[in-house]
C-alpha cells in the first residue's frame, strides 16, 4: 500500500450550487459526491476520491449549506446533510462509511491494509475520531485556556502515530485513517493557534512530523481551502467574532 505521491494537474472545481441553481439529472448512471467545499466531513470524501484518482470517476457537485438548494433534500438526501454519494442508482451518507465505500467499490490503490492488526486498529482510529472532535470543538467553544482534557486527547493521537514504525502515518503507511483526521486536525492546528494561542504539535514530534508528510501528498493539498478561510468559516460555525 504506497503512499499516493502522484501529482496530477490541479482540478478546476465546479461552481457551488444554492437554492437558485437547478439539479444536475439525477440517476442517469454519472456517479456523484454531493459535498462542501469547507465541511470537513464532506472533505474526507473528497480525499479519498482523489487518493484512488476517480476525479473523472465520480464528479463533485458542491453544495452551499447556508442556501441549500430544496430539490437535495427533496430529490437526493432527505437527512439534508453532506457528504452524500449517488452511485448505481442510490444515495449513500455518513463519511466514515463513505470512505470505505469507495475505497472497496472503486478502482485505485487500496487505502486499507490487509494487516489484520493494523485493521483492528484502524477501527479503533476510526471510532475515537468523534470523541476526539467533541473535546477539541468544545475547548475551542470555551472562554477558558486550553485544559488537561485537549492535551491528553492530542497525546493519545502522538501515542497512535508511535504505534506502527514502517512510516509516519498512523497505520505506517497512508491509510484511510489519515483521511479521517486530516481535515479535522488541520483545523485545530490553525483554529487552536489563532484562538488560544496553543500550537497542538508542541512536545509532540510525531503529530508534527504527520502534518509534515501529510502536506506532501496531493490528494490530500488540492481539498486544503485558504487557512483564513477556514478560520472565518469555522468561528462564525463557533458563534465566535471572525
Amino acid at each position: 500500500m504506497a503512499t499516493p505521491t502522484t501529482s496530477f494537474m490541479k482540478e478546476v472545481l465546479p461552481s457551488v450550487l444554492d437554492s437558485t441553481s437547478q439539479p444536475p439529472t439525477l440517476f442517469d448512471g454519472t456517479t456523484r459526491l454531493y459535498m462542501c467545499y469547507t465541511c470537513p466531513f464532506a472533505q474526507r470524501t473528497w480525499i479519498t476520491r482523489n487518493c484512488k484518482g476517480l476525479q473523472e470517476k465520480i464528479k463533485l457537485v458542491p453544495i452551499d449549506l447556508q442556501n441549500r438548494p430544496a430539490w437535495y433534500k427533496e430529490k437526493v438526501y432527505p437527512p439534508n446533510k453532506v457528504p452524500s454519494l449517488e452511485h448505481n442508482n442510490e444515495v449513500k451518507g455518513e463519511s466514515l462509511d463513505l470512505i470505505k465505500y469507495i475505497d472497496a467499490h472503486f478502482e485505485g490503490p487500496a487505502l486499507l491494509p490487509d494487516d489484520p492488526a493494523k485493521r483492528l486498529f484502524a477501527e479503533e482510529l476510526f471510532s475515537y475520531a468523534d470523541s476526539l472532535n467533541k473535546i477539541m470543538f468544545t475547548a475551542l467553544s470555551s472562554k477558558e485556556d486550553v485544559g488537561d482534557e485537549v492535551g491528553a486527547a492530542l497525546d493519545k493521537v502522538e501515542d497512535a502515530l508511535s504505534k506502527f514504525d514502517d512510516g509516519p502515518f498512523f497505520l505506517g503507511q497512508f491509510s484511510l485513517v489519515d483521511i479521517a483526521y486530516a481535515p479535522f486536525m488541520e483545523r485545530y492546528q490553525i483554529l487552536f493557534s489563532d484562538v488560544k494561542n496553543y500550537d497542538i504539535t508542541k512536545g509532540r514530534p510525531k503529530l508534527a512530523l504527520w502534518f509534515e508528510e501529510l502536506n506532501k501528498i496531493d490528494a490530500y493539498v488540492q481539498t486544503r481551502r485558504d487557512p483564513q478561510e477556514l478560520l472565518a468559516h469555522t468561528k462564525k460555525r463557533l458563534g465566535q467574532i471572525a
